[in-house]
C-alpha cells in the first residue's frame, strides 16, 4: 500500500495515511479534496481524545465553523502501533 500522507503528530510521532485508506476515507462525500484537512487535524488539532474501546487509537479533531453541514468537526480516528501512526478514517461529527 502506497503513502499519500506523512505528518508528524502534536507529540512527534510519524502519522501516515494509506491509499487504500484513504479510499475509504473518500466514501464520505463530504471529504472529497480532504488531504490537507486531515493534515492540518492531526498536525494541529483543537482536541485530541483516546478512544474508550481501543487504547492504541486517539481521535484528533478540528472546528470548522464555515461549514453548512451541523457536522463542523473534523474527527481523524489513528491507530498507534510501534512507535507510529496510521489514520484508520477521518470524517465529519456534529458533537466531540
Amino acid at each position: 500500500m502506497a503513502r499519500v500522507l506523512e505528518v508528524k503528530d502534536r507529540s512527534g510521532k510519524l502519522v501516515y495515511l494509506t491509499d487504500e485508506r484513504y479510499k475509504h476515507i473518500l466514501k464520505h462525500p463530504e471529504m472529497q479534496n480532504s488531504l490537507q484537512l486531515i493534515e492540518q487535524t492531526v498536525k494541529n488539532p483543537d482536541k485530541m481524545a483516546q478512544y474508550s474501546i481501543d487504547p492504541a487509537i486517539r481521535l484528533y479533531y478540528t472546528h470548522h465553523k464555515n461549514r453548512k453541514s451541523k457536522a463542523r468537526y473534523l474527527r481523524v480516528a489513528v491507530k498507534y502501533l510501534n512507535g507510529e501512526g496510521f489514520v484508520i478514517t477521518a470524517y465529519f461529527v456534529v458533537n466531540i
